[in-house]
């Protein structure tokens, strides 16, 4: 396949806005669960430990709770059409992406200091600006031009 290809299909499936959520932030994650033929809101508090691909549409945020004296931790896609929403709650102050070194930590020793940020403006999304998508034809021209070099 080509790689002009994989980039349209991959920038389809984008949303258009997210928030800017960096390691060491308290986050509050709504995921849809589908339970029967049902869909609900589950909601997952915690830490950010880690943060993958920024720039892509394979964004992921790696969540870290701890509940009843076992640490629970969650991957989750941003750009995935199951996280309905991600609120910033906290900014903790880090040095490193990768906050690992909270996996041997408990009580007050694996608390972060914290940072002074607006919580209105981080967590508010930009307007989306209403804009035909004509992706389509882009991408049947791709498999069109892929097929001809084959």
């Amino acid at each position: 396949m080509s790689f002009e290809l994989l980039k349209l299909v991959g920038d389809a499936q984008k949303k258009k806005a997210v928030i800017d959520v960096r390691s060491g932030d308290t986050v509050r994650v709504s995921q849809k669960i589908k339970e029967g033929d049902k869909f609900r809101i589950q909601v997952f508090e915690g830490t950010v430990i880690r943060v993958d691909r920024k720039q892509s549409h394979t964004e992921r945020i790696v969540v870290r709770k701890v509940t009843s004296g076992v640490g629970v931790e969650k991957s989750f896609l941003m750009h995935s059409p199951l996280v309905e929403k991600v609120e910033i709650v906290r900014r903790g102050k880090v040095r490193r992406n990768n906050l690992r070194y909270l996996r041997e930590r408990s009580g007050k020793s694996a608390r972060l200091s914290q940072k002074d940020f607006d919580r209105h403006a981080v967590n508010a999304l930009p307007k989306e600006e209403v804009e035909e998508v004509v992706e389509e034809p882009a991408v049947e021209e791709a498999k069109e031009a892929e097929k001809a070099e084959a």
